[in-house]
């Protein structure tokens, strides 16, 4: 069955502010697929950002809805499902946004797997404040304050959230919206914090400047550029090298969700208080 648009949008603020071929409209759709394959009641659903290209996603999305602070999101969607604990609770953000600026909330809310999704446009630039580079900027490319080249060695998102206590980690690309989809489904029924990284195109700020203008090649040389975990397996460190892998990496189903544990503190405090 097709997705259905006009039950998730605000139709009538499109179209849209992103740039023809950006990536993040790809992002969006596989998104509201897979709250559609999961049956979520956009009612009972509230989409988070921060700032940014990324961030005016919440802005065209026909539910609850909050456009807040530079890399603060993941703070505001914490208070959200401690308030609501019953309400289904996403964040979308750009790399700079979730891991420059947002990058302590990011750890902690890994940390406290707290049930609610992190969707992660990763497209190695600042986009929207005028192409400086970001913590997951490649050594070596090219950026408006990295003109001859960055020397500072990117994070990999992936491995940051599992090692800091994400239960659900997983990355896809723009290129495989069939697999985003699949993806980002498996996120948001998972009980516990999840981040779903999306290697995506910005020919705007970074193509541009690193000779990959054209959104399609710069597309088509993000698909080139990742492999299967599945195959990975069969591959060489060295047949590896300059790739990034894709699917789902991580999936914890064991370790306790923040909500029930502090239900129980406050199962525990009341019970005490009436002795």
């Amino acid at each position: 069955m097709a997705l259905r648009y006009e039950n998730y949008l605000r139709m009538n603020h499109i179209p849209h502010m992103w740039c023809p071929g950006c990536g993040i409209g790809i992002v969006v759709k596989s998104m509201l697929a897979a709250f559609e394959d999961a049956g979520w009641d956009k009612n009972d659903t509230a989409v988070i950002s921060g700032i940014g290209c990324t961030s005016r996603a919440p802005g065209y999305l026909d539910m609850n809805t909050l456009h807040t602070t530079h890399g603060r999101a993941l703070t505001f969607a914490t208070g959200v499902k401690f308030a609501r604990p019953d309400k289904n609770v996403l964040v979308i953000s750009g790399d700079g946004d979730a891991s420059a600026i947002g990058g302590n909330h990011f750890i902690h809310a890994c940390r406290r797997n707290i049930d609610m999704t992190l969707i992660v446009n990763n497209n190695n630039i600042y986009g929207m404040t005028g192409g400086q580079y970001s913590p997951t900027t490649p050594l070596g490319a090219k950026a408006a304050t990295t003109p001859w080249g960055n020397v500072d060695p990117g994070f990999d998102l992936a491995e940051l959230a599992k090692g800091s206590g994400a239960t659900y980690v997983a990355r896809g690309h723009v290129g495989s919206g069939v697999q985003l989809q699949r993806l980002i489904r498996g996120g948001i029924e998972h009980h516990g914090f999840s981040v779903i990284e999306v290697m995506s195109n910005c020919h705007t700020q970074f193509g541009r400047r690193n000779k990959l203008a054209d959104p399609v090649d710069l597309i088509t040389h993000i698909n080139k550029s990742s492999v299967n975990v599945a195959r990975a397996k069969k591959m060489s460190p060295e047949e590896l090298e300059g790739k990034f892998l894709i699917g789902l990496l991580h999936h914890d189903k064991e370790k306790a969700e923040y909500t029930d544990a502090y239900a129980g503190v406050i199962e525990r405090a009341q019970a005490g208080l009436k002795k």
